[in-house]
């Protein structure tokens, strides 16, 4: 079995689009995962990691307001980190993560509150949003465990989102591929 980042480089090579990310929490984990797959040159844009919060406004475009109401660990956040991030660094989709990995709670969020975010491309059929999809995480364990599991749900719901999208004749494609009818 491959692991998510193989699959996601493989699924984004088949499509011909790119990936970009926006790190808070996981501080670089993510965009090193998925460059640890052979090809990833092929589809992986960049990453813009934007640890302190004032970065995330000037680097990703996050509304200031926002970031000083509700702090960096916020759903609204995330969602616009990732379409930040992917304007920034002209890609088909990008991802992002922020949150509290600990030891200290943070913005009022205690440790283990996370948010990933997912921005894509517009559906053909549909008209719908091929991304726009954050997802909030309330995670156990150390600091080590809760960015681990952090990059693993972001390159999930990006796979959850791709998966979604294809069309019948890529559908097809893999169902050969691994053997089905």
């Amino acid at each position: 079995m491959s692991s998510p980042a193989t699959e996601l480089v493989r699924l984004l090579t088949v499509r011909g689009e790119t990936l970009a990310v926006a790190e808070s929490l996981t501080g670089g984990l993510v965009a090193a995962e998925i460059t640890g797959v052979p090809g990833a040159s092929r589809v992986f844009r960049g990453s813009i990691t934007a640890y302190a919060t004032e970065l995330k406004h000037e680097l990703l475009g996050v509304d200031a307001t926002l970031l000083a109401e509700c702090g960096a660990v916020d759903p609204q956040v995330a969602g616009q980190m990732a379409a930040g991030v992917r304007k920034a660094l002209g890609a088909d989709w990008g991802i992002a993560t922020t949150g509290v990995a600990g030891p200290d709670p943070q913005d009022g969020k205690p440790v283990g509150t996370v948010f990933v975010a997912v921005d894509g491309p517009l559906g053909g059929r549909s008209g719908s949003a091929g991304g726009g999809k954050v997802e909030g995480l309330r995670l156990n364990g150390s600091r080590a465990e809760i960015r681990m599991e952090s990059v693993r749900s972001v390159l999930a719901v990006l796979l959850e989102q791709l998966a979604g999208e294809q069309t019948g004749n890529e559908r097809a494609q893999d169902t050969e591929r691994n053997g089905g009818f």
